[in-house]
Order: structure tokens, then C-alpha cells, then sequence
């Protein structure tokens, strides 16, 4: 293992970006916990955590180290990390002991709030005795979501170098920064070095593996590194093993074989993990299984005594997706009809749908309904009446709606998804308007989206109408827009000298 940073470190080029991952919705914290319930509503107020905790203490309460470490588990859950470093800052205050993974917790706190050079500097600022191995994995996890390589691979050498290498975890971490990177090859140098160093891989390491041999279109090691997992170190085997073997399949084109994880994945689950559910469900609509869908969507709502607003938006995109208009509309019914808080996903999942279909009333029902029922944000929904309606060539209403979308988007920072405004270029390419591209430019400037590509619309638009703009290099200067020699030709025909 002592040559291992030598041999990733070789040839290995920049790093492109960073694995974006699902937030899973999660449970609501416990009734009894006021004090959480009282950081939670802090929303983003940011720097009220001290005094809110002081007021709690002022009228007369304890707090444990346990509950306030309960706070900030909840809080990173639901990646409020700012809240939760603040509580940690209190507690340094108010001199609680921390152990080495309160430490752990904090500097991984301090690299998502305030970045790595901060992060270290407090594991730097640490003493001696408390640098061990989950605070050194603390800060390799920092680089590695960073892909900061030659920094990960250096810490890591010194990890090896102290034997503070006991899990499997520092392995995971560098190789998801590798397969972040296109380097399947060195996951699975690591997955070899982890077997000679005998580290026990876990759930996590295994389905690394066989991502990476999914990648490179191996599915017989796929299956090699499923059965090793089931002979070697059954424990890690569980239902969700057995999803992520059905993902791969049915993403490579074997249904069949991804019916099959899908009947074990049901054997291993627990009947009342919601989460289970909601895996079998979307998973069962990648093989286009209807049947299966609607049986496993009644099951849950047999089987768990609430049934979620997240659980409902997972039954209604599957249905929508496997074109099941009829079941998807009585779903969304039963819901809206039940449902104690109004979440505007749900609505713009079978407004989608709806619009695939070109069932533009109900659609439009909908989202009456849903501005009636909530406060939005309504950005998705009008994005996709916009598409619609370029769809149809009416441009008119295409733009009425993204005008109400701009003049809403001050307030939430809102801009018009790119493969949206490419519909919309793609529109003025084809239709000689000026009037409705002006329009478009207009509106695209009142939230800042002006840039080179909508110039060239422009002056192509104004060179097929046969018109000309004197002011339109002033235009583009005082816009902030480079002049490319694409538009410097086109400003050539557009505004003579």
C-alpha cells in the first residue's frame, strides 16, 4: 500500500467535477424535541442559533451534549450546515468536552461552510492526540469531494504510514473521486489494494465496483463483484444491493435479469421501510412493469400508516412515465384530496405528464389549482408550458408566460433553464419575427441572461427580415457581451458603417 499514491498519482489528468447527489427525503424529527423543532424553524435566518438556544436555557430547560448532537445530526441531514456548525461553535463556547468525532463532525462542517483552507486550518489547529484516524478521514473526504487528488493521495499516504487505515471508508472516498473523474481504472487498482491490505469492503465499496465495471460495459464483473459481496461479506448484501444490481441492468438492457433483483430486493426488504418502497416502485417502471407499480403502490399504502407527499410524487412520476394518464390522474386526485400540505412537485409531475400528452386544459387545471392551493415556486410548471407552447409555434403565449416568470424571478434568483432558451432560439432561427425576438432579448435581459448566443439570433433574424440597427454595436457593448467574429460579421450586414 505504500506505493499506492505513486501508482494513481501517475498520468492522472484534472478532475472535471463533482458527484451531485439525491437528497432522499427524510423522517420528521421526534414530537419531543422542542429544541430541534425550534432550530428547524429558524429557516435561513442565519446566526440565531446561540440566542435561540440561550432563550430555551433562559426559560428554565437542560440541554444535553446528547440532544444538541441529535440537533446537528438532523440539521446535516437536511444540509443545513451553517445551523449546525453554529451549535457546535456554542458548544466549543460553553466549553463541552469534545471527543474525536465531534471533532470530525466539525471540521466537515467548517469545508462545506467556510471551504477547505479553513477546514485546514482547524484540523491543523488541533492537538497532536486528537489527529487520529477519523479526523485525518475527515479532511481526506474534504479533498476528495474537492477533487483536490494531490492533496487526497499525500494525506492518504500518511494515513497509511500511521496504520490509521481500519475501514473501508478512505478507500471509498478516493475511489469516488476517481470514478467522478472518468478513471474507472483506478477504482479498481484500489478495490485490489483494499483485498492485500485486508480491509473488509462494505456496502458502499461494492457498489463502487460495480458501477465502474457497468461503465465500462462488464456486466460479467458486475455480477463477479455481486457474488463475491454475497459469499465473502453477506451482511453488506441487502435490499439495496440488490436495487442498485437491478439499476444496472435494466439501464444495460437486461429486464429480465433486472426482474429478478427486483423479487430478491423484495425478499430482503424490510415490509415497512417506506424508502424500500419507493426504490421498487421507480425501479419497476424502468422495466415498464405496470402491474408491478400499481401492486407495490397498493402494498404501501396498506402496509404504513401515513402515505407521504414523497411517497404519492414517486407513484405519480413512475405512472406518468409509463404513459398511465388514467391511474396517474385518480393518484393525483386521492391525493389532492387528502393532503395536508400542498407541495407544488406533485403538481408539475403531472403537468409534465400531461403536456407529453398535449392535454393542455388539464395541465393548465392544474397549475390553476396549485397557485390557488401554495406559494410556489411555479418556475418548473410555466418552463413547461413554455416548451409546449413553442411546440405548437405560439410564440405569443410562450412569451406571455415567460413574462410572468421573469417578473417573478427578482425575488428567487430565478433563470430560464438552458434547453429552454435553445427552444426558444431554435424557434427564431426558423421564424422571421423581430418584434417577438426583441421581446425575448427584453425579457432575457430583465434577469441577466443576455449573452452571445441570443445576439447572434438577434442579428440573424433582423439579416433574414432585411432590417437594419445603426445602434446595435452600441447594444452589445453596453450589454457586457464579448464581440465574437461570429457577430462581428453578422454586425457587419446588421448596422453598416
Amino acid at each position: 500500500m505504500v506505493n499506492l499514491s505513486r501508482r494513481l498519482a501517475a498520468g492522472a489528468p484534472a478532475l472535471v467535477r463533482r458527484l451531485s447527489t439525491e437528497v432522499r427525503a427524510a423522517a420528521p424529527p421526534l414530537l419531543e424535541d422542542r429544541l430541534y423543532r425550534r432550530l428547524s424553524a429558524l429557516g435561513k435566518n442565519r446566526g440565531m442559533v446561540a440566542s435561540t438556544i440561550n432563550e430555551y436555557i433562559r426559560e428554565g430547560r437542560t440541554v444535553t451534549k446528547v440532544e444538541l448532537e441529535r440537533c446537528i445530526k438532523e440539521l446535516r441531514r437536511y444540509k443545513r450546515h451553517g445551523d449546525a456548525l453554529e451549535i457546535m461553535e456554542w458548544m466549543e463556547f460553553r466549553k463541552f468536552n469534545f471527543k474525536h468525532r465531534n471533532n470530525a463532525v466539525r471540521l466537515d462542517l467548517v469545508a462545506k461552510v467556510k471551504g477547505v483552507t479553513a477546514a485546514e486550518n482547524y484540523f491543523n489547529a488541533l492537538s497532536p492526540t486528537a489527529r487520529v484516524h477519523c479526523t485525518y478521514g475527515a479532511l481526506l473526504n474534504c479533498y476528495c469531494k474537492e477533487n483536490m487528488a494531490d492533496k487526497a493521495l499525500e494525506l492518504f499516504a500518511k494515513m497509511v504510514e500511521e496504520n490509521m487505515i481500519v475501514t473501508a471508508l478512505p478507500f471509498n472516498n478516493l475511489m469516488s473521486m476517481y470514478a467522478r473523474s472518468g478513471q474507472p481504472e483506478k477504482v479498481l487498482i484500489l478495490g485490489e489494494e483494499m483485498k492485500k491490505s485486508n480491509i473488509r469492503p462494505d456496502s458502499h465499496t461494492y457498489n463502487l465496483l460495480m458501477n465502474t465495471y457497468a461503465h465500462l460495459n462488464d456486466i460479467e464483473g458486475v455480477e463477479r463483484v455481486f457474488e463475491e459481496m454475497k459469499l465473502e461479506n453477506g451482511k453488506e448484501c441487502n435490499w439495496t444491493s440488490y436495487s442498485h444490481l437491478a439499476n444496472i441492468y435494466s439501464k444495460a438492457g437486461y429486464q429480465e435479469k433486472a426482474k429478478l433483483a427486483l423479487q430478491n430486493m423484495e425478499k430482503e426488504m424490510d415490509p415497512h421501510d417506506r424508502e424500500a418502497y419507493h426504490f421498487l416502485i421507480s425501479l419497476h417502471a424502468g422495466v415498464s412493469d405496470l402491474d408491478q407499480v400499481h401492486r407495490i403502490w397498493k402494498s404501501l399504502k396498506s402496509t404504513m400508516e401515513i402515505t407521504t407527499n414523497r411517497s404519492y410524487l414517486v407513484v405519480l412520476q413512475a405512472l406518468g412515465n409509463l404513459n398511465d394518464i388514467e391511474g396517474m390522474t385518480n393518484c393525483y386526485k386521492e391525493w389532492e384530496s387528502e393532503c395536508s400540505s400542498y407541495d407544488v412537485k406533485l403538481a408539475n409531475a403531472v403537468i409534465r405528464a400531461y403536456l407529453r400528452h398535449d392535454m393542455l386544459e388539464e395541465a393548465e387545471s392544474v397549475l390553476e389549482t396549485a397557485i390557488s392551493r401554495s406559494a410556489g415556486p411555479f418556475f418548473y410548471a410555466w418552463e413547461q408550458l413554455m416548451l409546449f407552447y413553442l411546440k405548437e409555434s405560439q410564440i405569443n403565449r410562450a412569451l406571455q408566460i415567460l413574462e410572468t416568470a421573469t417578473s417573478k424571478a427578482h425575488k428567487s434568483k430565478w433563470e430560464l433553464r438552458p434547453d429552454a432558451v435553445d427552444k426558444f432560439l431554435d424557434y427564431f432561427k426558423q421564424v422571421t419575427d423581430v418584434n417577438s425576438v426583441e421581446k425575448f432579448y427584453k425579457l432575457m435581459k430583465t434577469i441577466n441572461c443576455v449573452d452571445s448566443r441570443l445576439y447572434e439570433t438577434l442579428l440573424e433574424t433582423y439579416i433574414a427580415a432585411g432590417e437594419t440597427v445603426p445602434d446595435m454595436r452600441m447594444r452589445i457593448e453596453g450589454d457586457g457581451v464579448k464581440i465574437s467574429s461570429e457577430i462581428e460579421h453578422l454586425l457587419a450586414t446588421v448596422c453598416p458603417e
